[in-house]
């Protein structure tokens, strides 16, 4: 477990696995997890998934929020027991056109901010700010798009993982 406040909780599995297999296991630590937390018989919790739209999750029939994320040897999982819930991991690494990619899905004032940080500190940054957007779109049930100037409210949680790995949670 990474992560367990207020009704949210954040698992994750770091193993280097096809995505197939990675989405399957993740789901199954999913019910495992939740089952022990809530202390739940595991055949009352499913994660169900239709392709194109976001994996649900039901606990004794009831949905909660839920959010899968994965990147090259990690799997991460938030489940919120209250409401919608966003979770995004990124391997921090240098990109060549950061700054097309800031400008284009982070905004004017990102790409700013992160021009002004020296070379050595800009991915570790890019990946954060990254990680924070694209959870905030998931918790709004929003897709990844370009910069449109509006940030969806929610409260936003960097979890620490172990290099090189970034994340952040909005619930």
């Amino acid at each position: 477990m990474l992560f367990s406040r207020d009704g949210v909780l954040v698992i994750g599995i770091a193993a280097v696995l096809p995505r197939a297999e990675a989405r399957l296991r993740i789901r199954a630590a999913v019910r495992e997890a939740l089952a022990q937390w809530l202390k739940l018989d595991i055949e009352a919790i499913s994660v169900e998934s239709t392709p194109g739209q976001a994996p649900r999750l039901l606990l004794a029939g009831r949905p909660a929020g839920l959010s899968l994320t994965h990147d090259e040897g990690i799997s991460l999982a938030a489940v919120h027991l209250h409401g919608p819930v966003g979770l995004d991991v990124m391997r921090v690494q240098a990109i060549a056109d950061w700054c097309n990619l800031a400008r284009d899905y982070l905004g004017p004032q990102v790409t700013q901010e992160l021009a002004s940080l020296p070379d050595a500190q800009r991915p570790l940054a890019l990946a954060q700010a990254w990680t924070a957007r694209e959870a905030a779109l998931k918790c709004a049930g929003l897709p990844l798009a370009e910069w449109d100037g509006a940030a969806p409210a929610c409260r936003l949680q960097p979890l620490s993982l172990a290099a090189p790995y970034v994340a952040t949670l909005a619930y």
